[in-house]
């Protein structure tokens, strides 16, 4: 009997000046065993115009783990800049996204593809919200933001999400390189939210763990970030 062709995960990482922190999450990352449900991975990295030498730290780890790729944005041009470099760059049947600190961890991988795997789903968002043991957020402000976002988004596209600016937004290939993304800076997320809906893809939500990091040690979302946020969602909601 011939074995079962082995699925390819593709993690995305965008990383602007994340020198300080993304060896250990490459390093989380590799420890993640996805044999189990016979998935292979790559890391695809796209530094975005960094300052503080972390393409120069992610060509050292290139020696030691094989499977990542690393593109250089050599300005800044924003997250969703990086994502769809990366994507424009992926091979995997799977793409998921992963920030270069360490909010998010990489052993929910299977929580977020597994849906798509079984045949269950085609885009997995992992919910911070539905995991009741995370803290709220970075703050009282970031929490009231991130929460205004989800509300805006559900009432406008009357879906039930529970949280939409989620980082880590799993698709199969086919859905997310068909789909395409406009913004460059954070509003990359709803914007790619409200086409998905608008296509009628379901997006189903698994329980994540999260583990916020302050503004002074990297943070980087601004209130202006949820003002455009607001005024993508309002855009896409009344164009194709």
């Amino acid at each position: 009997m011939t074995p079962p062709k082995s699925i390819k995960l593709s993690i995305l990482m965008p990383a602007y000046n994340e020198a300080g922190t993304i060896a250990e999450i490459v390093k989380k990352i590799d420890n993640v065993d996805l044999s189990k449900v016979n998935v292979e991975k790559e890391i695809v990295i796209v530094d975005d115009g960094s300052v503080d030498g972390t393409a120069d730290v992610v060509r050292s780890l290139q020696d030691k783990y094989s499977y990542i790729k690393l593109l250089r944005h050599e300005k800044n041009k924003g997250k969703g800049a990086a994502v769809k470099t990366a994507i424009g760059i992926s091979s995997g049947d799977i793409l998921i996204v992963q920030d270069a600190d360490l909010e998010y961890d990489p052993e929910d991988y299977v929580q977020c593809i597994s849906p798509i795997l079984d045949g269950r789903a085609k885009v997995v968002y992992g919910s911070r919200r539905l995991n009741k043991a995370n803290p709220k957020c970075a703050g009282l402000s970031y929490y009231i933001g991130g929460t205004g976002i989800n509300i805006i988004f559900n009432l406008l596209f009357f879906t039930s999400l529970t949280d939409e600016p989620t980082c880590y937004k799993t698709f199969s290939s086919e859905v997310i390189k068909n789909i395409k993304i406009n913004n460059d800076r954070f509003n990359w997320e709803p914007e790619l939210t409200a086409k998905i809906v608008k296509k009628g893809i379901k997006i189903f939500e698994v329980p994540i763990k999260y583990y916020p990091r302050s503004v002074e040690e990297g943070k980087k979302i601004r209130w202006k970030d949820g003002v455009d946020a607001v005024l993508t969602m309002l855009k896409y909601r009344f164009v194709k």
